[in-house]
């Protein structure tokens, strides 16, 4: 596997889907669409979509690629494959909260072994490297030219306080109680896969999340915190999350830095 050829590649596509965002979402009021299962599409993840797929599949024509946005992807079934949601926190953007982000990310007999996260509103860029190793690129980005990069490394948490990473926009009772059998020092707040991110960079220990998600809309955040040196378990069992599930769908999960001791999933 030519994994330096699959950075750069998933690093300038994530770039230049998110200038494709971007052109939306500083654009004039766009529309807003309903897919069969009442979740938004805008012409931004249409745009974005149509750009990943096609220079995932110019640059790698042997690999496959799951994508949210192509049904018709979603009856892949292989060992190894790209996993694509080209737009994260679609209603962030809608909202103009800036929480959305392009990920991409390349499974290997079940595990998100690379991955991008870009979060274009926020200018932050996270990603694998070629030997699997997270970093944070600072801006500004140009697809041709990598910029300066921090190596990300989840934190040494506190026992007696915690910093928990929750989400902005699927908060619930069930993620309230679960995070109160912790002692928490700190909370954050992020939408989307940048969550995984702020745990990966060592900006909080834990992010527990008790609704449901799909495979598309984790891998790339996986992959980025196991480069880090964090975990993604199953909430129910405390086994790692793997990917390539039945219809691609996630149980609940907590993803977290060594040393949490994590409370039983029940």
């Amino acid at each position: 596997m030519d994994y330096a050829k699959i950075t750069a590649t998933l690093r300038s596509l994530a770039l230049e889907a998110g200038a494709e965002i971007m052109t939306v979402y500083d654009g004039p009021d766009f529309e807003v669409k309903s897919k069969s299962d009442d979740s938004p599409v805008t012409e931004a993840d249409e745009r974005a979509d149509r750009l990943i797929a096609a220079g995932l599949a110019k640059a790698f024509p042997e690999i496959p690629a799951v994508t949210e946005e192509q049904s018709e992807s979603h009856k892949v079934a292989a060992e190894v494959f790209f996993l694509v949601d080209p737009l994260d926190g679609t209603k962030e953007f809608i909202q103009r909260r800036g929480d959305f982000t392009v990920n991409i990310a390349l499974i290997e007999n079940g595990v998100p072994t690379r991955g991008v996260v870009y979060a274009p509103a926020k200018g932050r860029l996270f990603y694998t490297d070629a030997r699997g190793r997270s970093v944070e690129e600072a801006g500004p980005f140009v697809a041709e030219a990598v910029g300066d990069l921090a190596p990300l490394k989840v934190s040494v948490p506190d026992p007696d306080g915690l910093v928990v990473v929750a989400s902005k926009s699927h908060r619930d009772q069930a993620t309230d109680d679960y995070i109160a059998r912790y002692p928490v020092s700190d909370f954050r707040s992020a939408g989307s896969s940048l969550k995984f991110c702020l745990v990966a960079a060592g900006e909080a220990d834990l992010y527990p999340r008790l609704g449901r998600t799909m495979e598309w809309d984790t891998a790339a955040g996986q992959a980025v915190l196991m480069g880090a040196g964090g975990e993604v378990v199953r909430f129910d069992d405390l086994r790692p999350l793997v990917y390539g599930k039945p219809e691609f769908e996630n149980p609940f999960f907590i993803a977290h830095v060594p040393g949490v001791k994590l409370a039983e999933g029940n």
